[in-house]
């Protein structure tokens, strides 16, 4: 794509730009390009798949469940000394 060059930037305009690519952690082009389809509503990119295949399962355990869980990953975590040596 040819690349679109903007002159008589607002300083305010461009001190928003450069704030928000670094709350973003990315390029000022980058920014920009967010904040436009932000403000149009386009969308470029894919749409993001959802997967709703293990929804049943969420939130279904009994607080003595959750426990038992918690124990046995406990029990796992702990590391055997002797097999390190």
């Amino acid at each position: 794509m040819k690349p679109i060059t903007l002159r008589n930037l607002p300083a305010d305009l461009a001190r928003r730009i450069r704030q928000t690519a670094e709350e973003q952690n990315t390029s000022a082009n980058k920014a920009v390009i967010r904040l436009l389809k932000d403000r149009t509503g386009s969308e470029l990119s894919k749409p993001t798949a959802r997967h709703h295949d293990l929804d049943a399962l969420a939130g279904r355990w009994s607080k003595g469940e959750s426990r038992a869980f918690d124990r046995a990953l406990a029990r796992q975590r702990s590391v055997d000394d002797d097999m390190w040596k």
